[in-house]
């Protein structure tokens, strides 16, 4: 009988039963083999540097699609806009107060907060501008970088340009804020900062500030007295011309690059249209600031020992001023009306001085009064012009 008769007589039943098995074996070879190929590859691999010629063959044969190509790059970190924050503070306005509560607010958030601790150096070369801004770009984000430092133009290098916010004060109010911090420090004790300033001589640190002014000592003149706006107009050399070009340019650069500058004066109000504008950084500022806690903390900024020049010297000041307080009623006046388009109620402040009474007197007095030089109108004292924090 021959085998084809032969399985003709076998049941159907039977004959199906063997076709499976006759293919598991036959995948199980073919699995094992494969195994077997890869390990033999991996090993090939190790002991060569580098994948067996048979894998990149295969590989050239598939084609050279990656994961990334079918799949495409995973799902980014979802970051806060704005994730880039610098606050380039202007000495004297605050800041340290602000600083402290960005420390809380850093830990509680979790931004990455960098302070830098370079005081006396806000204007830099052009290589300084760049680095400055390099570093400033790697900090892992969101992040907010502080440091009293003219205005980077971030764009002008073809860097991402982050988002600005700063704080100022009434320009006379900010100078003698300064003027007395340099010659008895703060709350840490007038004994503290004589050590700490060894350099000052006893004729400067106690040089009467009416002297200072009236008798135009360059600490008291232009163009140390013009402070305030370039640190908004930027790191060109005109910005440290005080005139009409670095107003304007500080001007423009804050309408176009600064979220929100607000004023001293009005500090809770400041704080909450940043909880508002940037909640990511700032939600609770207002209730950390508010604290019996933080208060203790925030009494210690205050500088000693800071009184009010004569009002003839205050108008020679004033005179001198008119660029930084054309800027300081401009910033006023538009921190009010964010406030406004904010929903916020402006408890609006009079000024520190009368605008039309001090520029009609400085108008009469282009140049420092003589010391033998009597003022003609019986004025009231001082002390009313100026709004004491």
């Amino acid at each position: 009988m021959s085998i084809h008769s032969w399985l003709k007589t076998l049941p159907t039943d039977l004959l199906l039963s063997a076709i499976p098995l006759r293919f598991s074996l036959r995948g199980y070879g073919f699995c094992m083999a494969t195994l077997f190929f890869f390990c033999f590859g991996s090993l090939f691999y190790q002991l060569n540097g580098g994948p067996p010629k048979i894998l990149l063959d295969i590989r050239q044969y598939l084609g050279k699609s990656t994961y990334l190509d079918d799949h495409g790059p995973p799902a980014p970190r979802v970051l806060p806009f704005p994730s880039q924050v610098v606050y380039n503070r202007v000495g004297k306005c605050g800041s340290r107060t602000v600083v402290i509560l960005l420390r809380l607010l850093a830990e509680k958030h979790q931004f990455n907060l960098v302070s830098s601790d370079i005081h006396n150096k806000t204007r830099l070369t052009k290589h300084e501008q760049v680095d400055l801004m390099k570093n400033i770009s790697n900090i892992p984000q969101p992040f907010l970088y502080t440091r009293h430092v003219h205005f980077l133009n971030f764009t002008r290098f073809r860097i991402e340009q982050p988002v600005y916010i700063n704080i100022i004060r009434d320009p006379i109010n900010r100078f003698l804020s300064n003027y007395f911090f340099r010659r008895f420090g703060d709350w840490r004790g007038e004994q503290n900062h004589l050590i700490r300033t060894p350099g000052m001589k006893d004729d400067e640190r106690y040089l009467d500030i009416n002297v200072c002014i009236l008798e135009n000592y360059p600490e008291c003149s232009n163009p140390r007295v013009f402070y305030i706006i370039p640190y908004f107009c930027g790191q060109h050399p005109q910005c440290r011309e005080p005139g009409v070009w670095a107003l304007e340019r500080a001007k423009q650069n804050v309408q176009e690059n600064y979220l929100l500058v607000g004023i001293l004066e009005e500090l809770e109000d400041v704080l909450l249209l940043l909880e508002r504008l940037l909640p990511h950084y700032f939600t609770g500022v207002l209730n950390i600031y508010k604290s019996p806690d933080y208060k203790k903390m925030g009494n210690m900024t205050g500088t000693v020992r800071k009184h009010t020049p004569t009002l003839e010297a205050l108008q020679v000041l004033y005179h001198r001023m008119r660029y930084e307080y054309d800027f300081y009623n401009f910033i006023r006046d538009q921190f009010h009306l964010m406030k406004k388009k904010i929903g916020l109620k402006s408890v609006s402040q009079p000024p520190a001085h009368s605008p039309a009474f001090l520029r009609e007197l400085a108008l009469r007095t282009p140049e420092p009064l003589d010391e033998d030089e009597e003022l003609d109108t019986d004025l009231e004292d001082a002390n009313s012009w100026l709004v004491h924090s």
